[in-house]
């Protein structure tokens, strides 16, 4: 009777799966400096549900579009096809998390970080640092803007991906590094970002 059991089981799950519209996407290419660097970050459990995904695409938005949802922390690239790429995030913990329309106006490679002075006055033991693997922004940073204006708030990598899937930041959106470093491949200056 428990084999039966565990035979139903299995074959119930298997049907489930096979009805799951999720499909891996694999690793970009990387530079041997980022594989250096991410190799000084220390490796953090990954769930599953956070991994990078090519999904039915549930936001409605046009192709090259990224759109956040901060109550699930997920990040969707559009597609075309009606399909996006998700990936996990981190977001802005209750108390700086925030919604809107902005655009990229400014991509770079490991950037120097320049915590604003409301960071600084909340936690004065931050600093500037220069780009690298003790960095908070990770591997990559894609700037956000609302018309001609620095909203100050990024999406970037992080040097804690253990992270990744809770509201802990201080506003920004933080992705693992070799998703940051994929989505920053993916997309060009003026993508519109529509954080909810």
């Amino acid at each position: 009777m428990r084999l039966s059991s565990l035979v139903f089981l299995v074959a119930t799950m298997a049907a489930a799966l096979a009805g799951c519209t999720y499909k891996g996407v694999p690793d970009p290419q990387v530079s041997a400096r980022d594989a250096e660097w991410m190799a000084q970050i220390p490796p953090a459990q990954e769930e599953p549900r956070n991994a990078r995904y090519i999904v039915d695409d549930p936001t409605g938005e046009a192709p090259g579009t990224i759109v956040i949802d901060t109550k699930e922390r997920l990040l969707y690239l559009v597609q075309d096809g009606k399909k996006a790429i998700r990936y996990g995030v981190a977001v802005g913990d209750e108390a700086y998390g925030w919604t809107g329309t902005s655009r990229i106006a400014r991509k770079a490679e490991w950037p120097n970080w320049n915590p604003p002075a409301e960071m600084k006055a909340r936690w004065p033991h931050v600093h500037a640092m220069s780009g690298g693997p003790a960095n908070p922004l990770g591997a990559r940073a894609l700037y956000l803007f609302e018309g001609n204006r620095d909203t100050l708030y990024r999406i970037h990598g992080t040097n804690e991906p253990e992270k990744i899937g809770q509201a802990v930041s201080s506003g920004c959106i933080r992705m693992r590094n070799i998703d940051v470093i994929d989505l920053y491949n993916r997309v060009a200056l003026n993508t519109t970002v529509i954080v909810r």
